[in-house]
């Protein structure tokens, strides 16, 4: 049996290695276009800054080792031109040599990962100060630019994963850094009401942040002088880093056949096998399907490529491992904030048809006398099983344990129930003694049970519509006086019993205290007095100011 892998990186040598793993008579050949093999596409960012010390710790495989290790023959350098599917041959062109020679195979991989998309307005244009973020090379070359230029200016197009983390390592070198963003808020895959945060931290850092704003137009001829943006505004820098996106590389897939899915990428069974029998996809090229909905869905991740690239390799050697989905878990360092989400976000689970809870729990994730820092996670829930459809969380610290939890319980299929029962460690150093998960789950029952939530988006939907309504601050008078929700009356918890027959039974009533849980004990108070419907704000007011804040915006 003779296997061909196009593309390394995380995926492609994945499949040799396990391939090789399984069986000793197979002959294994990967050919790649560039000039490394199976390296940390995610360190580059922190590597053009200066945290990784150098490049080559990004790179520490390279083709003689896998040779000697896996007697796996990896060709760099080398570009598979065409392949004849009905003769299973090749053709490859040695990029170092020129040489042109065919090879042949019995089972074919697409690894070829992900094309960066380039804006329109740059297309056809070459910038000795324009760069993205591709590979090793490309990091190279920015660092190099950083270090021989000495530029003083950035602007980063693009405010995903790569541009947000490319913006904190110029920043941190002490460049003035502008990021565009086309939508209105940072990291379009999360809710609207978290992403608020990242701008929150970017105002905190002096980045500046232009929203809803894409270059238009390019000045300068052999160096970008400037750009012109879809809001009229000039901008310049010395350095320009684009971070749009990727779209998945499957032309030469397509070439012999390969159908792609809806997603654009290569749609594959659980074997990653495509629609043609011996030929498979994985990494960023191939299709992935949502752990909750069963659907097809595109995350380019690599923890999901290495993943896929095993399953690929062990299935085509007789093994029964068979992909099981994805939920999208991605994790991102911003400064003094870590930002983490997996499921689906609240927008998503609507669009799925989900009538869903909504939580934000506002928790610290040690003790006060630890030095313990306030996370936002925001939890969503389906009110039907209970089940935990997603989670998002931002915070400085103990959101990538909390995220990793609650990434292992929706794979599981956890009810927000299953969540307070889970025995979570505890010690002060690491977590408060009801951990944040598990407060999570216990409020999140409350509220598909017998107290129910209301989101500071619901509650101004209600206040714009004039809806008639009783809000009440539970917080002492002192912290009501200094900032509170526009028609909330005063009552504290300590006096609600008593002044709750003032109060009309039969209205509407919405409590709130600062983060929620005062607001939990006066719900239940009312609850408990008769008052036909009262919903506890998620949060409360310090989760609804920071809210309100971006709806004036």
């Amino acid at each position: 049996m003779k296997i061909i892998i196009i593309g390394s990186v995380a995926s492609g040598t994945s499949v040799a290695a396990k391939a090789r793993r399984n069986t000793e008579s197979a002959e294994i050949t990967l050919y790649d276009k560039d000039t490394d093999i199976s390296y940390a596409v995610c360190g580059i960012p922190y590597a053009i800054g200066g945290e990784i010390g150098d490049f080559d710790e990004l790179t520490p495989r390279d083709a003689r080792w896998f040779k000697k290790r896996y007697n796996v023959d990896i060709h760099t350098s080398h570009e598979v031109l065409d392949i004849n599917h009905s003769t299973k041959s090749l053709k490859v062109k040695n990029l170092l040599t020129g040489e042109i020679f065919d090879d042949s195979y019995d089972i074919l991989v697409f690894a070829t990962g992900a094309t960066y998309h380039r804006p329109e307005v740059f297309q056809g244009k070459s910038f000795d100060n324009v760069f993205q973020v591709r590979n090793i090379n490309s990091g190279k070359n920015i660092k190099s630019f950083l270090d021989d230029k000495k530029p003083k200016t950035a602007i980063v197009v693009g405010a995903g994963y790569i541009g947000l983390e490319v913006a904190e390592q110029l920043k941190e070198r002490g460049l003035d850094v502008t990021v565009l963003q086309r939508g209105k808020h940072p990291m379009a895959h999360l809710d609207w009401d978290m992403s608020i945060r990242i701008e929150d931290e970017m105002e905190k850092q002096n980045v500046h942040f232009l929203s809803e704003e894409i270059v238009t137009e390019t000045r300068g001829e052999q160096t970008l002088k400037s750009v012109i943006t879809s809001k009229g505004n000039v901008l310049s820098a010395d350095l320009y880093i684009l971070a749009t996106g990727v779209r998945p590389n499957t032309q030469l897939a397509e070439s012999i056949g390969v159908k792609l899915g809806e997603t654009g990428a290569i749609a594959t069974d659980t074997t990653m096998e495509t629609n043609i029998e011996g030929v498979y996809a994985v990494g960023d090229v191939a299709e992935s399907f949502h752990v909750i909905t069963g659907k097809a869905t595109y995350r380019p991740l690599a923890s999901t490529a290495n993943k896929m690239g095993r399953i690929a390799g062990d299935a085509m050697t007789g093994g029964p491992l068979r992909f099981q989905g994805v939920l999208g878990t991605g994790i991102l360092r911003f400064f003094d904030l870590t930002i983490a989400q997996t499921g689906l976000t609240e927008k998503e689970a609507i669009e799925e048809g989900y009538e869903i809870a909504v939580l934000f729990n506002i928790k610290p994730d040690k003790p006060d006398y630890m030095h313990g820092k306030e996370m936002v996670i925001k939890a969503v829930a389906d009110k039907l099983s209970h089940r935990i459809l997603g989670v998002q969380i931002i915070g400085p610290q103990g959101v990538d344990k909390r995220i990793d939890v609650f990434a292992s319980t929706i794979t599981l299929g956890v009810t927000a129930e299953d969540l307070f029962h889970m025995d979570l460690a505890y010690a002060p150093p690491f977590s408060t003694t009801k951990d944040p998960v598990a407060y999570t789950g216990m409020a999140l029952t409350n509220a598909l049970t017998t107290a129910p939530l209301i989101t500071p988006h619901d509650l101004m939907e209600l206040q714009k519509n004039s809806a008639d309504i009783t809000i009440i601050d539970t917080r002492a008078k002192a912290s009501y006086e200094k900032k509170h929700i526009p028609n909330a009356i005063n009552i504290p918890l300590a006096e609600l019993r008593e002044k709750s027959s003032i109060l009309d039974k039969d209205k509407l009533t919405i409590v709130y205290c600062n983060k929620g849980v005062t607001g939990n004990a006066s719900q239940n108070v009312l609850r408990n007095e008769g008052f036909r419907e009262v919903y506890n704000l998620s949060g409360g007011n310090k989760n609804y100011q920071e809210i309100a804040k971006q709806e004036k915006n």
